[in-house]
């Protein structure tokens, strides 16, 4: 080991070397211009994603959290009585802190009064929208859900306390399609560490075929061959059909061979006659692939569509409104106003009605800005929305599709001086009411494709005469790809058979082969 001596003038060099390393780092200002959204902003779109089905509660959320905000209606309470003012304050009640003067420069005269010293009142209407005084109400379904329905039927049984436990938990493992996903020692581990239950297999799957003939026929299946079984059973003991027994035959031995509609096999092995083949095949198709979706609600929040827009067609004039849900009678509340009136006109102002008051207006601000966003919203909708009816004139005229013309994002941006981000999220999420029916707004969207003479046309229109093509075919010798890519080509639609394959897909048409009916 070599130890090294450090003289005195070594040591004060290095030190100093240190010294101007570390005075180095020093402050600087720099100017970055940076986009950043505010709060507000980011609040405006998550509320232009609102639709309208969803948009009244939206403003009940807003009203809770903001007693300034007010429909133009509730200016009183239930009894009657006007609003009380809670912030008022006596010089007996507290000590008055500071002196008069520190509490004169409040200015409060844009809140508590209009131009004309009248209480403001921000009702948003419009030449564009309906009447506010339309009626507001909008319907809501009452039912029974799956699960309920299920359960209903279990207590017209006779099983005692464990049992029903039991059943309930396997009545909770079946999806809302109606098939039991969950595996028998799967829910035999539930019901263990669960609710402290020991229960075999074979206990289990006797509940589950007690569940299995409940209705709707076909419950609580673990896959879509004992799903139609179950239905066929139930057929084959309400009456005595030979086409049914074939049936039955077919999906217990021929299940593979019949979804990949090779008929030929299964005719060949059952020994069955072109007629009774046809008859099996028809008893199968009408059975219900997903027994759980025709009971209760659908959970889908699509299923129940509410129009933001609507469309008529006043003697050939194409007239757009905004549902009135979209146009809500909104105003900053009466009762707040006359705090700060109160205030303003006081003689002598405390701390403590100070800090009420800058709480008052915290509350109206909030309260203008919510106003002004759905004002915006509106605006935006309502350019969006005729935008779209300009470009797409022909199919709302005559509600053919192939008349559509090709229309993306930008379009409409373009037309609007609006982001394509925001036409993205009025798309997404909204619907028109036209003569023809309700459509998504993205339905309108769609790119171009060239024919043979250069013209650009909608890929839904191409999708359309496909979808055509496909209804109108022989069943008994559909149409493939390179026949369908044939046909279009004919029609003077410059597209390839992978393109044809896409659009088929998108369509949710299957190949040829697995449209082929006897």
């Amino acid at each position: 080991m070599v130890f090294v001596e450090m003289g005195p003038s070594q040591g004060i060099h290095e030190h100093s070397t240190n010294l101007r390393k570390i005075m180095a780092i020093s402050q600087s200002l720099q100017q970055k211009l940076l986009q950043k959204l505010s709060p507000q902003q980011i609040q405006l779109m998550k509320l232009l994603q609102v639709p309208t089905i969803n948009l009244e509660e939206r403003i009940k959320e807003e009203m809770e959290e903001n007693p300034a905000l007010e429909l133009s209606e509730e200016g009183h309470d239930e009894n009657g009585d006007e609003l009380v003012d809670e912030f008022a304050s006596t010089e007996e009640e507290f000590e008055k802190d500071g002196g008069e003067e520190d509490y004169q420069d409040l200015d409060i005269s844009e809140y508590a009064y209009d131009d004309d010293g009248e209480i403001a009142e921000y009702k948003m209407r419009d030449e564009n929208y309906p009447d506010p005084n339309e009626e507001r109400s909008s319907p809501h379904r009452i039912e029974t859900s799956f699960h309920e329905y299920v359960i209903e039927q279990l207590g017209l049984t006779k099983l005692d306390e464990r049992q029903m436990r039991i059943a309930e938990q396997i009545v909770g493992s079946i999806d809302d399609d109606g098939y039991l996903r969950r595996d028998t020692n799967s829910i035999v581990d539930d019901l263990a560490f669960r609710q402290n239950i020991i229960a075999t297999a074979a206990e289990i799957e006797e509940l589950i075929g007690l569940i299995q003939h409940f209705d709707p026929p076909g419950i609580a299946a673990r896959d879509l061959q004992e799903c139609l079984l179950l239905q066929l059973y139930r057929r084959q003991g309400d009456t005595a059909d030979p086409s049914i027994d074939d049936a039955i035959q077919i999906l217990e031995h021929h299940f593979d061979e019949f979804t990949k509609k090779h008929y030929e096999k299964i005719q060949r092995s059952l020994n069955l006659s072109d007629e009774d083949l046809k008859d099996a095949i028809g008893q199968i198709i009408r059975l219900t692939p997903k027994p759980g979706g025709n009971v209760g609600e659908n959970k889908n929040a699509e299923s129940y569509v509410i129009p933001d827009f609507f469309i008529f067609n006043n003697a050939g004039k194409l007239e757009l409104t905004l549902n009135s849900k979209n146009a809500p009678d909104l105003r900053i509340s009466e009762g707040y106003r006359d705090m700060l009136r109160d205030y303003d006109k006081g003689s002598k102002k405390d701390k403590r009605q100070k800090e009420a008051v800058m709480f008052i207006k915290q509350k109206i601000d909030a309260a203008k800005w919510f106003i002004d966003a759905i004002k915006q919203r509106q605006h935006t909708l309502y350019v969006t929305m005729q935008a779209i009816l300009e470009h797409q004139l022909e199919f709302f005229h005559t509600g053919d599709q192939t008349s559509l013309r090709p229309m993306i994002l930008k379009d409409i941006a373009e037309k609007t001086n609006l982001d394509i981000s925001t036409v993205s999220r009025v798309a997404n999420s909204k619907f028109v009411q036209t003569e023809f029916g309700t459509y998504r707004l993205k339905f309108f969207f769609s790119e171009s494709l060239s024919t043979e003479s250069g013209e650009e046309v909608s890929t839904r229109e191409v999708k359309k005469i496909l979808s055509d093509m496909v209804e109108g075919e022989s069943k008994k010798r559909p149409l493939s790809d390179e026949k369908l890519t044939e046909m279009l080509q004919q029609k003077g639609y410059n597209i390839a058979r992978r393109t044809v394959a896409k659009y088929r897909e998108q369509l949710n048409i299957p190949v040829a082969r697995l449209r082929k009916e006897l």
